[in-house]
């Protein structure tokens, strides 16, 4: 039996009840249990269901808590490799450096090789 929107479950409860009331005969008596029983079934249903839309929610949350712990770990090992590529960096770049005063060093002693080269030549003339 469809129900309008203005026919809540406790209108149809307080009807019942009244109609009980006033006949106060065994069969409304019963219709009135199996109103009640009914009720009691909706309602019943209607928290199993809002208690599994909880329990989605709270694993859905919980699920989200670990994502977001899980991203908060991989930036700290990203954050590690970082800064570990920057000491990298910082120690090529020390040795560049030490590459260019020895290369500056080579090309000198090339150069001043060949100036004794030069002299030793002209003395052994």
């Amino acid at each position: 039996m469809p129900f309008g929107p203005s026919d809540s479950p406790l209108s149809r409860l307080r009807r019942s009840l009244v109609e009980v009331m006033a006949t106060g005969t065994p069969d409304s008596q019963a219709r009135f249990g199996q109103s009640v029983k009914g009720l009691l079934t909706e309602k019943v249903n209607t928290c199993g269901t809002d208690v599994i839309a909880l329990t989605k929610q709270v694993l859905k949350g919980s699920r989200s808590s670990e994502l977001l712990g899980q991203a908060a770990r991989n930036m700290v090992l990203q954050e590690d490799a970082i800064l570990h590529s920057e000491d990298s960096l910082r120690k090529m770049a020390i040795i560049t450096t030490h590459l260019q005063y020895q290369q500056e060093a080579i090309q000198k002693n090339v150069e001043q090789s060949s100036d004794l080269q030069d002299q030793l030549n002209h003395l052994l003339k």
